[in-house]
C-alpha cells in the first residue's frame, strides 16, 4: 500500500492513479462468522469489540459494474460497527448472506468474515464498467446508501428500493480498512477545507440528522420550531444541534453532564437541560413501569427554557429509556422524529397523548442520495461542521468502538486508515482558518 499512500501525498495525476498496481490484499477490520456466539450469556454492557474486532489481511474482492475502490486515509466509528462487534441486535453475517442470495455480485459479500465502517474519506483507486463521474486519483466521501434501484420502488426516495442496505453494516467491505468498495453513486467530494479525518466524520451521522429533522420526508424543521433534541452533543445530537440553530429554530438540548452541557453552549444554544442536576427518572428501578409524574415534571423545565411553549419536534434516538417522555412533552399536533434506539428498542407511550393530541411518529433512517449530498454540501460551504473529538490508530479500533459503546465519547471518535498521521489533506487553507474554532469545538473534550 505504500506505492499508493506516496501517490496520495504527492497528489499524483489521474493518469499516475489510474496506473497504479492494485494491491493483491490489504488490512481490513473484521468480525468472524465463526465467533458469533462468543458474548452469549453477558450483559450488552459486558461485551468487550476488542475481543471481536480483529486487524486482518483481507484478498482485493472484484470489482463490478458501477463500483469503485476507494484507498481510505480516515474512516470514523458508529454505533452500527458497536452493534456489528457485539453481534446485537443480531449477528451482520445474516444480512450478508441475504445479499449472497441476491446475485452473482451479491455473493461477493457473503464471506466468513465482514469488514465493518459506514464512513470514509480518501482517493478513488479504480472505477469499474459504467462509472463515468469519477476517475482515479478524485478525492472523496463516501455516504453509507447503497441500492440496486432495479425495483421502481426507490425511484422517489432512493432509502425506500427493496434492496437498500447500509454499506459496511449491512454489505461488505467497509470503510474500516486501507481500501474499500462502494458502489461509485456514494460517492461526492470531499471537503477540502478538512483533514482527511475530519472529512470522514461526519458521513453517516451528518445525513442521518439532516433527514430526520431538516428533510420533508422527517422533521420538516421550519424557523421558530421548538426542537427537543437529545444526547445533544453526541455524535447524531451534535449535528442535529447545528442543524437547528442554522435552520433558525430553537434547539433544546438534552445532555448528561456539566461538560456536553458547555460543548452544546459554544455551540451557540441557549436552552440545555442537564440530565445529571434535572434527574428525571422516568422508569422505575427495574425498568417495568414509567413515571407519567416524571414526564410532567421534565416537560416543565422546557416550558421553563421556552416561555410556555412546548415541542414541536423530538429528535429521537435514544428510544426505550426517553420515548414515553417524547411523546408526552410534544405539542399538539408536534412530530416525534425517530431512529436508531440506542438504549432499547421496545418503546412504550401511552397512546392517549399520541392519538388524543394528533402528534405524529416519523421513522426515519439514514438518508436518500438527494438529502445525503444537500448534507455533504453543507459541510463543504463551512456552514456545519464536523464533530470529532479524538482520532485513533486503525490498529486501535477495537478501543474506539468500546469507548462509544461505554459512552465515553463526545461527538464523533475518527479512526486514521492509510494516513500516517493526523492534519493531513487540506486543500482550501483560508476556509478551514474562517471555521477553524466551529472545526475544532470537540477537540480536547
Amino acid at each position: 500500500m505504500q506505492h499508493i499512500l506516496d501517490a496520495i501525498t504527492a497528489e499524483a495525476s489521474s493518469e499516475d492513479f489510474a496506473a497504479l498496481a492494485l494491491p493483491e490484499s490489504y488490512r481490513a477490520m473484521t468480525v468472524h462468522k465463526d465467533e458469533v456466539d462468543m458474548f452469549e450469556g453477558q450483559a450488552s454492557r459486558d461485551k468487550d469489540p476488542r475481543k471481536s474486532l480483529h486487524l486482518d489481511e483481507v484478498p482485493m474482492p472484484e470489482l463490478g459494474p458501477g463500483e469503485a475502490f476507494v484507498a481510505v486515509m480516515a474512516s470514523a466509528i458508529n454505533y452500527n460497527t458497536v452493534w456489528t462487534s457485539i453481534f446485537e441486535p443480531v449477528s451482520t453475517f445474516g444480512f450478508l448472506e441475504r445479499y449472497g442470495r441476491e446475485s452473482s455480485f451479491g455473493a461477493r459479500h457473503n464471506l466468513p468474515y465482514h469488514i465493518v465502517g459506514s464512513d470514509l474519506a480518501g482517493v478513488v483507486l479504480a472505477v469499474g464498467p459504467g462509472v463515468t463521474k469519477w476517475k482515479a486519483g478524485d478525492r472523496v466521501v463516501a455516504h453509507c446508501l447503497s441500492v440496486e434501484l432495479e425495483a421502481p420502488d426507490g425511484h422517489n426516495d432512493t432509502m425506500m428500493d427493496p434492496s437498500q442496505r447500509i454499506w459496511g453494516f449491512e454489505t461488505n467491505f467497509g470503510g474500516l480498512a486501507d481500501v474499500a468498495m462502494v458502489k461509485a453513486n456514494q460517492l461526492m467530494p470531499k471537503p477540502e477545507h478538512l483533514t482527511w479525518e475530519e472529512a470522514a466524520s461526519p458521513g453517516l451521522v451528518n445525513c442521518t440528522a439532516y433527514r430526520q429533522l431538516v428533510s420533508s420526508n422527517g422533521g420538516n424543521m421550519k424557523q421558530g420550531d421548538n426542537v427537543l433534541i437529545w444526547g445533544a452533543s453526541g455524535g447524531l445530537g451534535g449535528f442535529a444541534t447545528q442543524y437547528a440553530l442554522n435552520g433558525g429554530a430553537n434547539p433544546i438540548c438534552v445532555v448528561s453532564n456539566e461538560e456536553k452541557a458547555q460543548i452544546v453552549r459554544n455551540m451557540g444554544a441557549e436552552h440545555v437541560i442537564n440530565r445529571s442536576e434535572l434527574a428525571p427518572k422516568f422508569w422505575n428501578d427495574e425498568g417495568t413501569q414509567q413515571n407519567p409524574k416524571e414526564w410532567q415534571r421534565f416537560g416543565k423545565a422546557i416550558r421553563e427554557l421556552t416561555g410556555g411553549e412546548d415541542i414541536d419536534i423530538v429528535f429521537e434516538h435514544p428510544g426505550r429509556e426517553t420515548f414515553g417522555a417524547s411523546v408526552y412533552v410534544t405539542r399538539k399536533g408536534g412530530t416525534i422524529t425517530t431512529c436508531a434506539s440506542t438504549s432499547g428498542y421496545m418503546h412504550e407511550y401511552d397512546n392517549r397523548y399520541l392519538w388524543m393530541n394528533l402528534k405524529r411518529i416519523i421513522s426515519s433512517h439514514f438518508a436518500n442520495y438527494r438529502e445525503s449530498w444537500e448534507a455533504n454540501r453543507l459541510i463543504a460551504q463551512g456552514k456545519i461542521h464536523p464533530t470529532l473529538s479524538r482520532t485513533y490508530t486503525l490498529e486501535e479500533t477495537g478501543q474506539a468502538a468500546l469507548d462509544v459503546h461505554h459512552n465515553k465519547h463526545q461527538g464523533k471518535v475518527g479512526v486514521l486508515c492509510l494516513a500516517p498521521e493526523e492534519g493531513l489533506g487540506v486543500k482550501n487553507a483560508e476556509l478551514r482558518e474562517k471555521h477553524l474554532d466551529k472545526i475544532n469545538l470537540f477537540r480536547g473534550v
